[in-house]
């Protein structure tokens, strides 16, 4: 590739970087890109929390072929102390790009050494790797990139080129900008969710995550399945997550008594509870960006069913009945079938797989096998069938997304008490 393409071809990748708003969307989107710059067959992102490196996304092409068209790549995720003995943790440290040909060939007066055990796990050989820091404006590492087997045009795993170096260092320079602006998003969502959770204690910070990559598995396995374009596909995906995240924000104008009651509801109390679904709609009703129209209507919809017997149905901001609407016993007549968003449709079965999965004020967690049983008996009724065999598709991702997020003990006795 000739300088002056790589020169447009960094410019280019970092305006798509800018379009993404959440992330763990914007984590994907660059290390895909940094590896296409590259010609790198796999890599890893990490991001600084506190004073040591989590390891928070990874990709790897050949793992991926070993895997069912459209299943994802399962990883575990764990942390690094920003450090001299890996190599990751020393780029952190220092802020250079380490550059090597074949790490199982270090020199002797190397500080750090490389650990082989997940290529023994997953038999696979890592040999050249480019890792750099991710230094922000302000001279704070946010981060590490590490590409893995740069490969020529033949095939063959070779070093990576010198002459990118520059390029991949401004690269991450835009990288660690942009993530800094997603977590500040981030930041801002969760002060919103942490904010209802103190008025409800099921809506825990775990809680929306996992319901929102559940979502993005689902969603994005369903969307492929309907044919839609890739670019579609991707600008969806960083709306929804950022929007599922907040499906049950309305709940902050529900009643204590109602949110924490250790029992059934009564249909008075019921009737107060489904206000939560057009209050939360309607603190995002007077935005015009994706992020908001997704936001409300997650917020509204979520508690419709496929059937119609779900709620609020077809309602105005103020929750009564839109113009020919009404039904015969009071309220709206539900939304039914493809009457109901999109997004709000896979945010229902998330939902429902997380709650059931989990502990709550009233029961404890059911096992699995149930919670799935429920998930199949509930296609055509409740859930939208496609949605659902979205979901079943790739149960390890859901396993995996299930084990990155899990509730804290304390957390899950506060539930219970």
């Amino acid at each position: 590739m000739l300088t002056q393409e790589k020169v447009s071809l960094i410019v280019n990748l970092g305006r798509d970087m800018s379009s993404a708003k959440d992330l763990d969307i914007l984590l994907d989107r660059l290390l895909a890109d940094a590896r296409r710059f590259t010609n790198a067959e796999a890599g890893s992102i990490y991001v600084k929390t506190g004073g040591s490196l989590s390891f928070a996304y990874t990709q790897n092409d050949v793992l991926q072929r070993r895997l069912a068209p459209g299943k994802k790549l399962v990883y575990s995720t764990f942390t690094l102390p920003i450090d001299q003995k890996s190599i990751a943790g020393y780029a952190a440290l220092t802020g250079r790009i380490e550059n090597m040909p074949d790490v199982r060939r270090l020199p002797p007066t190397a500080p750090y050494s490389f650990n082989p055990e997940f290529d023994e796990a997953t038999d696979y050989r890592t040999q050249s790797m480019l890792t750099v820091a991710l230094v922000a404006q302000d001279a704070e590492v946010v981060g590490v990139l590490q590409l893995i087997n740069a490969r020529d045009a033949s095939g063959r795993v070779v070093p990576f080129a010198a002459e990118d170096e520059p390029f991949i260092r401004s690269f991450a320079g835009s990288a660690a900008v942009a993530i800094e602006r997603a977590k500040m998003t981030r930041s801002m969502i969760m002060r919103m969710v942490e904010m209802a959770r103190l008025r409800d204690p099921l809506e825990t910070g775990m809680h929306v995550k996992r319901v929102a990559d559940y979502s993005l598995l689902v969603y994005e396995r369903w969307a492929a399945r309907r044919g839609a374009a890739a670019k579609d596909v991707e600008r969806d995906l960083d709306a929804l997550k950022i929007a599922a995240m907040l499906h049950d924000v309305g709940k902050v104008a529900v009643s204590d008594a109602i949110l924490k009651k250790p029992a059934k509801l009564t249909p008075e109390e019921f009737d107060e509870m489904k206000k939560h679904t057009w209050l939360g709609a309607g603190l995002f009703d007077d935005g015009h960006s994706p992020y908001d129209r997704a936001a409300a209507s997650i917020a509204l919809h979520h508690h419709e069913r496929w059937d119609g017997s779900g709620y609020p149905g077809h309602v105005r901001g103020d929750g009564t009945p839109l113009p020919g609407f009404a039904a015969p016993g009071g309220g709206a007549r539900g939304r039914k079938g493809e009457e109901i968003p999109p997004f709000a449709r896979v945010v229902a079965v998330a939902d429902v797989f997380d709650a059931l999965s989990c502990a709550r004020c009233y029961k404890d967690p059911w096992p699995e096998e149930r919670v799935l049983e429920t998930l199949r008996a509930g296609a055509g009724s409740h859930f939208d069938p496609e949605m659902i065999d979205a979901f079943f598709f790739d149960l390890d991702a859901v396993r995996a997304v299930r084990a990155r997020y899990p509730e804290p003990e304390a957390e899950t006795e506060r539930v219970r008490r």
